[in-house]
């Protein structure tokens, strides 16, 4: 992790500024300190990204029902301070975000492999309605970012918002995503046998990434790996 800052530096094409979590100067995005500090990595369960204790691959909820997903992958705990940054990301308009977070990402170990073995990299979309809100999809800038020319925002759609889902279970997250997911017919025929990493900013439940996996299952997609930046401490 130590090199990180340095790929933020040279990456972010801006002028040097405060770091936006210990406002060291000068710095970018993220300094290296607070890296170091923030985003070490975690056993985690290799199919949902639960933290787990150190020699346990799977968790014991994935024993019994496992996700659609083949693994899932995760840079940090949804915490302080990437849960502040999130908020800027998403909620405050900030999308200069996504360079640095992507790179956390592509930091995190298995990450590279997985992207390099993809034949695209899809991002969870937006509604239209959430994204005329936002004014753009923040998991598809990630996607771009990690990803470059395999990034595909067109083959998913999403055919309508969902209500709220962050004080719900997951089987009420399920129900509500019942649907919620298509294909562009012109696109889901080439789906058939690939490899796809699916690009989401949190993972809570999981409830929208398996949504997401089983519209890509029936087109025929042959191994799915999530991706995320953060994931929370629900399973």
């Amino acid at each position: 992790l130590t090199g990180i800052s340095r790929h933020l530096d040279a990456c972010a094409g801006k002028l040097p500024s405060q770091c936006s979590f210990c406002h060291a100067w000068p710095s970018q995005r993220v300094c290296e300190a607070c890296v170091a500090r923030f985003a070490q990595p975690a056993t985690r369960c290799q199919r949902c990204a639960l933290r787990v204790p150190a020699g346990v691959t799977t968790c014991g909820a994935c024993v019994q029902s496992p996700p659609s997903f083949d693994g899932c992958l995760a840079a940090v705990d949804y915490a302080y301070p990437w849960a502040d940054a999130l908020a800027q990301f998403k909620f405050r308009g900030d999308a200069g975000w996504a360079r640095a977070l992507a790179l956390l990402m592509r930091s995190t170990p298995w990450m590279e492999p997985a992207l390099d073995a993809a034949d695209r990299v899809i991002p969870v979309p937006l509604s239209t309605e959430r994204l005329r809100e936002r004014g753009f999809n923040q998991s598809a800038l990630l996607a771009r970012h990690l990803a470059g020319p395999k990034t595909d925002p067109q083959t998913l759609l999403r055919l309508h918002a969902t209500e709220a889902q962050s004080s719900l279970p997951r089987a009420q997250r399920l129900r509500n995503l019942r649907g919620a997911f298509a294909l562009e017919p012109g696109h889901a025929a080439s789906l058939r046998g690939q490899r796809v990493v699916l690009v989401d900013d949190v993972m809570t439940t999981g409830a929208t990434l398996e949504a997401a996996t089983l519209a890509l299952r029936e087109a025929g997609v042959a191994h799915v790996t999530a991706a995320v930046l953060a994931r929370t401490g629900l399973d």
